[in-house]
This record gives structure tokens, sequence and C-alpha cells, in this order.
């Protein structure tokens, strides 16, 4: 029976993009603790700007945005062919998942770490005390976790709806609108969130500050989401080529019939 399903090609193909949701996921919540600076990434000058009356802003972005292109548009992806049904699921259970990740890195932060050869092991390289550098890495926040979390429930949830909504609007046509505008929506909620919760709540970050902070972010956002489009038509076209065109229709047909409850 098992391998009866296996054998299904749209089975498989929820398997493969599901798996790229869920891991790009989970790698971005895992990286998100490192600071990058966007300017010195692209070759440009630090950008010295004011924002909402914050002074000495530039494009300062945790590194954890760099797969979050990938789950948005499999995102897209999986709504165009499964349905919100099908996002809703992953999102649950990525959800699900990474509770358990932080779960798992909390129990290893705790235990007694060897205090011999492994607690200077990397003292060469500038990390003399392994297990706090184990816990700084491993251990983010419960702002964070909490921030992070309820930014991506919310963010795929509200994602799943809009692209839903536009396509009912749209029918098969216009991709390009359904998925980008559903990300630059989500993208905003997500950006709102996880600032606001992680540091305006938590943290007492005053409002001005987390707002420009979203600004900033999110500025960045929208420029990838916008670059980013062409990608969904390369996956749609991988699809029809692995399902073959009849059979991807049908599919995107099912996935709008079928209702989101």
């Amino acid at each position: 029976m098992s391998m009866n399903i296996l054998a299904d090609k749209r089975t498989r193909l929820f398997l493969v993009l599901g798996g790229f949701f869920v891991a790009n996921a989970i790698i971005a919540e895992m990286i998100g603790v490192k600071l990058f600076q966007l300017e010195t990434a692209l070759g440009m000058a630090k950008a010295d700007f004011t924002l909402l009356g914050q002074e000495h802003l530039s494009f300062v972005l945790s590194v954890g945005v760099l797969p979050w292109p990938i789950v948005f548009i499999m995102t897209d992806v999986i709504n165009d062919y499964y349905g919100v049904r099908g996002v809703r699921f992953l999102t649950l259970l990525t959800t699900a998942l990474i509770t358990f990740l932080f779960a798992v890195l909390y129990l290893a932060i705790h235990m007694p770490p060897e205090h011999g050869w492994w607690i200077t092991s990397s003292s060469e390289q500038g990390v003399p005390d392994m297990q706090a550098a184990f816990a700084a890495i491993f251990g983010q926040g419960m702002n964070i976790i909490l921030g992070s979390l309820t930014a991506f429930l919310i963010g795929q949830l509200v994602d799943a709806l809009v692209f839903r909504h536009i396509k009912r609007l749209t029918g098969d046509k216009r991709i390009w609108l359904r998925a980008t505008g559903s990300t630059l929506v989500s993208q905003l909620i997500d950006s709102v969130v996880v600032t606001y919760v992680a540091f305006w709540i938590f943290k007492d970050m005053s409002f001005a500050m987390a707002t420009a902070l979203v600004m900033t972010a999110y500025a960045y956002k929208f420029i990838v989401a916008i670059v980013s489009t062409p990608l969904i038509y390369v996956a749609h076209a991988l699809i029809e080529a692995y399902l073959g065109k009849e059979q991807a229709h049908t599919l995107r047909q099912q996935a709008l019939a079928r209702k989101s409850s």
C-alpha cells in the first residue's frame, strides 16, 4: 500500500515541495541569530539614514532572511497545486517541529559539558569556551523564539489565504500577481509581528525604533520578493515537465475548487 502511495507522482511532488518548505524554515530559525550588513555584502558603502527620528540606521539583517524566499516560493507553489489545506498542514507541522527543535536545543545546552578536551578544543580558532559558544549560538532568547514562531505561523496562513483570494479572482492566469502579491502582504506581517513581539513587547524597545527596523527589513524583503518572481515560473515549468501539462492543470483546478476548511 505504501509503495502505491509513493508511486503516485502527485504524492512525491508534495513530499519534495514540503521537504524544501520545512527544511528551509528550520534552517532559517537555526541561523537567524547571526546579523549581517547588507550593504557590505553587496560591496556598497554602509548606509546612514534617519527614520522616524531614529538616527544612524542601516540595513542590518538576520541571515535567517536568506532561505526565506525559498519558503515563500514553496508556499505559493504548494498553494497552487494542493490548496490552502496543503499549506496549512505544512505550516502547522513546521511550527511543531521548530518548537520541538528549540526544546531539544534547550536540553542540549543544559546538559553538563565535558570539561576536559572539548571545552577548549577550539581555542586556537578564537573560541576559548565551547560551552559558552554553544549556548550563545543555539540558546536564542525566548523573545526571539516567540516572535519568530508567531510571525511564521501568522504570515504563512495569511499568505495562503491572500494567494487563494487572488487566484479566485484571476483564475489560473497571472501567476506573478497571486504569488508576489501574497508574499508582499505576508512578508509585511512577518516583519511587523517578529519585530514587535520580540523587541517592542518583550525587550522594551521603543515603538519608533521597532517600527524603523520593520521598515528597513521590509524594504529588503519587498525587493527580494519582486526579484524572486521569475522563480515561480521556473517552478511551474519544472512541475509541468514532471507531471505533464494536463495533470498539472487538473491538480491546480482541484486545488482551487477544494474548500480551505
